[in-house]
């Protein structure tokens, strides 16, 4: 771990608990570089039980591989911002170490308690920030900073935005665009950005998707003209990607996403598109989308009882896909299943402990911010994303007086 300078000292020391989804890493990440305080990254392999250990909530890294993550031990944060529930355990098991062992100065006093002696640091209370929605009850963090979708009580420490925390900045964009303008420099504009996401709850994003997408995709050229930047994520099914490259037939670019790829055009894509067409399946991918100020479609990708713009099969007022608008449609369908066990759960289950993306999804749309996919086009101008600062302002409230500006 670095070691802090005299200049940043009273800075709070922040941990970043990174965990395997790249969604809350990446909320995780954004929120951390935007407080501008020394920041360390704490990575974590888990074992294949870790729900059974994880599921009674307490504070503990028994569903961890230790010798493949990083090390928990002394200097102690001041900070642990956690997304996910397989960090929750660590986050609070950091919290509790920091508490009960402070940590002593090299070489002084080996192998005794470190508050007996002049060269022992105080214990400290380690401030815990989660992000998105938390598995323990929300009066174990500090702060929780939430997002429609998960529909979490109006407490004092809980701050509700509208949409996740994301990485994206003009200053990135702008960057990363200059890495990959020569490569597309063949490519008519507009220039139209597409993420590609995957398959989330009862909403596939199968072959069928794929090449429905690639329909879409293409008749939105012929309407606009121009070019497509397309790059899949990790979640995309390798049939879904062929389905989408073959069907495309304008010009365009199609990035098949590897794992740690310092060439992954992400941002790069962004930077560069004059549109934004991206799947409704990911909120993060959604906001990331939005935040570049860019007219934004959302791909819905399903249809009849899968479909995430118009479901009245979801929402009570269905209870077939021939009621739903699909043709053919069998309830025995795996998709169908999943969607029928959905909506079971969005009427039953605990409130809180369920989770409805068509929320952030309308939100969108309702604010102008996007337009489904075929619905038209969006404005040319929307209005920005205004979480991340307020999400930085309530953290910095957690330091009084410790509210270094950020570098």
């Amino acid at each position: 771990m670095p070691s802090r300078t005299q200049s940043d000292a009273s800075e709070p020391l922040v941990w970043l608990l990174m965990g395997n989804r790249a969604g809350d890493n990446s909320q995780v990440l954004g929120l951390g570089e935007a407080l501008g305080w020394p920041l360390v990254e704490k990575h974590f392999v888990y074992t294949r039980y870790e729900k059974l250990v994880n599921l009674p909530l307490g504070a503990h890294l028994l569903g961890v591989m230790k010798e493949r993550s990083s090390a928990i031990e002394p200097p102690w944060p001041d900070l642990v911002i956690s997304a996910g529930r397989k960090n929750e355990p660590i986050a609070r098991y950091i919290r509790a170490r920091a508490a009960k062992h402070p940590a002593k100065h090299p070489g002084k006093h080996p192998g005794k308690h470190p508050s007996k002696h002049p060269g022992a640091h105080p214990s400290k209370h380690v401030r815990l920030v989660h992000v998105g929605r938390p598995w323990a009850k929300p009066s174990t963090w500090d702060l929780v900073i939430t997002t429609p979708q998960y529909r979490l009580p109006r407490d004092p420490n809980i701050l509700h935005n509208e949409t996740p925390l994301h990485r994206v900045t003009r200053a990135r964009l702008d960057e990363a665009a200059r890495a990959w303008e020569a490569r597309v420099a063949h490519l008519p504009r507009p220039r139209i950005a597409v993420l590609a996401g995957g398959n989330s709850g009862p909403y596939p994003f199968n072959r069928d998707s794929g090449e429905r997408l690639a329909r879409e995709l293409n008749q939105l050229v012929a309407e606009l003209g121009g070019s497509l930047l397309v790059t899949t994520s990790a979640r995309t099914l390798d049939e879904t990607t062929q389905a989408l490259s073959d069907g495309i037939a304008a010009p365009s670019i199609v990035y098949r996403w590897k794992k740690s790829d310092p060439d992954n055009p992400f941002f790069g894509f962004l930077g560069l598109a004059d549109r934004v067409v991206v799947t409704a399946d990911s909120v993060s991918m959604m906001t990331e989308a939005c935040a570049t100020g860019r007219p934004v479609y959302l791909y819905d990708t399903g249809e009849g009882i899968t479909s995430m713009k118009r479901n009245p099969w979801l929402d009570g007022k269905g209870d077939s896909g021939k009621e739903s608008g699909e043709e053919g449609g069998s309830v025995f369908d795996r998709w169908h299943l999943k969607a029928w066990i959905y909506r079971l759960t969005m009427r039953l289950g605990p409130e809180r402990l369920t989770r409805d993306i068509r929320i952030v999804q309308q939100l969108l749309v309702d604010s102008e911010r996007a337009i489904w996919l075929g619905d038209g086009h969006p404005k040319a101008l929307t209005r920005p994303l205004e979480d991340m600062p307020r999400a930085v302002a309530r953290v910095r409230a957690l330091f009084p007086g410790r509210d270094a500006t950020a570098r």
